[in-house]
């Protein structure tokens, strides 16, 4: 049986999600003010550095999700999200598969972003609850939406998608082991919840059933959730061949904007994949001390391309700013 750590988030301090998360990859804009110059992002688009592939489930794979000691968060109306505790995720990493030997080289070097090598998704990084919070606070229900959780990492926005009734949701991450060993696990936790609950609602007077068995799970996943790992080149790549005509009707992704030379492939991924109507929800800070990305850097980009506008939702200031906006056609495509 798996032990859960279950917190509730109060909104009257909801701007305080992961203060106590370490952040070693941004400070202060304030702080950086020389480092202007690393803001440049380069037109032409990155090489391929690492090749796109989907992930399938796997019995052994799924059984890792039934005993795992879990945490909770809960936020407003939200559904509760269930995911994997980050610190026993790592006194269990040695015995984890992980053939990138990305856990090992990040709590080796104490570090939560190794550019090419490991990208960061094995944190929960604070501007993902303040996505939350904000569709909590707007209401989206995502009823029949096709939708992108890019670079998923823990897959939370992608989650509450699936539970407030999207048709489809791909999940995708730079690493194949952050989708193997994290990603799909917490998927997994989600989807047993919600089964539980399908069944207590069928027959109120019986007790509350056991946690479901694993070997079912493939089906009812396979139906509404797909996985992915590899760089953005390659995955817009992967999916154009497979169906050219294929669009997502919601893109939600998080803390992706802190290396500039990624931007011509970001911007390639939301161009080509996101359907004429369809919304980009973006969750960021202000500037990524070290790495030189940030959100005025993307806005001055995004003018130079004059595909997308951009609109400022919400705006945290807790030391370094941290915004949530959302990206959409300035005009219909021919």
């Amino acid at each position: 049986m798996a032990f859960k750590f279950n917190f509730e988030i109060p909104l009257q301090t909801k701007q305080k999600y992961g203060e106590d998360i370490r952040d070693d990859k941004v400070k202060d804009e304030d702080q950086s003010n020389n480092s202007s110059t690393l803001g440049e992002a380069r037109e032409s688009v990155p090489s391929k550095i690492k090749e796109a592939m989907e992930h399938m489930y796997t019995p052994d794979a799924l059984s890792q999700a039934e005993n795992s000691v879990t945490e909770t968060v809960t936020i407003g109306t939200l559904p509760p999200l269930h995911y994997l505790n980050e610190s026993v995720f790592e006194q269990t990493a040695p015995e984890r598969v992980d053939r990138e030997k990305i856990l090992f080289k990040a709590i080796t070097q104490n570090s939560d972003l190794i550019s090419g090598v490991y990208e960061g998704g094995l944190k929960i990084w604070e501007c993902t609850y303040d996505l939350l919070e904000y569709i909590d606070d707007e209401g989206e229900t995502f009823s029949g939406k096709r939708v992108l959780d890019l670079g998923c990492g823990a897959g939370l926005l992608g989650i509450l998608a699936l539970k407030r009734g999207a048709s489809m949701v791909h999940f995708q991450d730079y690493n194949s082991t952050v989708i193997e060993q994290l990603t799909m696990l917490n998927v997994v936790l989600n989807y047993e919840e919600e089964s539980d609950e399908d069944d207590n609602e069928e027959n109120d007077s019986s007790p509350p059933p056991k946690r479901r068995t694993l070997d079912a799970s493939p089906h009812l996943l396979k139906d509404h959730s797909r996985f992915f790992s590899g760089d953005w080149t390659s995955y817009l790549s992967l999916m154009q061949t497979r169906d050219p005509t294929f669009k997502y009707d919601i893109i939600l992704t998080s803390e992706t904007i802190y290396n500039t030379e990624y931007y011509p492939s970001l911007h390639n991924i939301f161009h080509k994949l996101l359907a004429e109507d369809g919304v980009v929800y973006l969750a960021t800070k202000s500037h990524y001390f070290g790495v030189g990305g940030g959100l005025n850097l993307l806005k001055k980009f995004l003018e130079g391309k004059n595909v997308f506008q951009i609109k400022y939702l919400k705006e945290v200031d807790q030391g370094f700013k941290r915004h949530v906006v959302s990206l959409s056609f300035k005009k219909a495509r021919s």
